[in-house]
């Protein structure tokens, strides 16, 4: 049982949430609180599993609470906030601060039962998450590329990178960007976000990372030195036009309930780019990818997992390991070297590489 406090100043919001979350039989509701003040007094009084947090309160705001409350008693906790860009910067900080998961609250453009299922999911993600606090200030470009960028003197007109996360991405995604050379092939990326989000996710990727990172449009063309971030609540296809990639933004059904899905980016990336590609499925909770990475690995693409060890949540690569769709399970410090490796030799991207045939898990 994943016993939840809810802290939100809406008793509108309060009261639904509590509703929804009751209905399913592991999680408890053990408590509500509408400012941190009795949020905190309440954490120690009823030692909540995972916590809902919103970021707009009176008395303390909630990104104040989550720096003290990851300094002091560190806990999972899934934020909940509205649809403004200025409330997804402050959605990306708590990202930074230690926060497992941002979703949006139900409104017009998230329905009740939307809300209720994605925020079930991160529940339950949230419980068995690793909880690492990060230091809210980010360093210096030159402090924090410790490792020197990979050589990538080849051609990379015609290689394409795809890349799939989702609880705990939005740091695994960074680290990898951050030591790709601006020689590197195109990048199509899908992390589970609200719409909004991944604007925010992006800019802010785009000022950190030496390649330039934008949210993708329908249209775009995959070019060396660009990683293109699929928009939340689409999905996101490459495709295909002579000699050249582009993608195409769409509207469908949720697979595993997310939209956009990284299965349906990385089937898409099997179909038109074959052994072209490299894919890497990155720490998430679920399913969605591990499919798609099969479909890869069987038109000839190299296929990477992160490996348990440094995933937040080793659901989405344990899936995809376990249907045999991985050729090497990477640790994440090392995975953007080996994405390069396996560019350059998709044979031989690993000495010790992984039997993908032990499909027993």
């Amino acid at each position: 049982m994943i016993k939840v406090l809810i802290v939100d100043d809406s008793a509108v919001v309060r009261k639904i949430l509590t509703e929804e979350l009751s209905k399913y039989k592991d999680i408890e509701i053990v408590g509500s609180a509408v400012d941190p003040y009795i949020a905190r007094d309440k954490i120690v009084k009823l030692r909540p599993d995972v916590i809902t947090l919103d970021m707009e309160m009176p008395r303390m705001d909630g990104l104040s609470f989550l720096v003290k409350l990851m300094k002091h008693y560190p806990l999972p906790v899934v934020v909940l906030s509205s649809l403004t860009p200025q409330n997804s910067e402050t959605a990306l900080k708590a990202l930074e601060i230690g926060a497992v998961e941002v979703l949006c609250k139900p409104g017009s453009a998230y329905s009740t039962l939307d809300v209720s299922r994605n925020l079930v999911n991160a529940i339950r993600a949230a419980a068995s998450a690793k909880i690492r606090v990060q230091p809210r200030k980010t360093r210096p470009q030159a402090e924090a590329e410790v490792v020197p960028p990979p050589d990538l003197r080849f051609k990379t007109t015609h290689k394409v990178i795809s890349i799939g996360a989702s609880t705990g991405g939005t740091k695994a995604i960074e680290t990898v960007l951050r030591g790709m050379p601006v020689t590197a092939p195109g990048i199509v990326i899908v992390q589970h976000m609200p719409e909004n989000f991944t604007t925010a996710f992006a800019r802010r990727l785009n000022e950190v990372c030496p390649i330039e990172v934008r949210e993708a449009k329908d249209g775009d063309h995959v070019i060396p030195g660009l990683a293109l971030i699929a928009p939340g609540n689409r999905h996101m296809l490459l495709h295909r036009s002579g000699g050249n990639y582009l993608v195409r933004i769409k509207d469908g059904m949720p697979v595993y309930y997310q939209r956009p899905s990284v299965d349906v980016l990385f089937r898409s990336v099997a179909r038109h780019a074959g052994a072209n590609a490299v894919g890497a499925l990155m720490t998430g909770m679920g399913a969605d990818g591990a499919r798609g990475l099969l479909e890869m690995r069987e038109n000839g693409a190299c296929t990477l997992a992160q490996d348990e060890a440094t995933c937040i949540v080793f659901g989405m690569p344990k899936e995809a390991i376990r249907i045999g769709a991985v050729d090497e399970i990477v640790p994440l410090p090392q995975m953007t070297r080996q994405i390069i490796n396996a560019l350059k030799d998709p044979k031989k991207g690993n000495p010790q590489r992984f039997k993908a045939a032990n499909r027993s898990g």
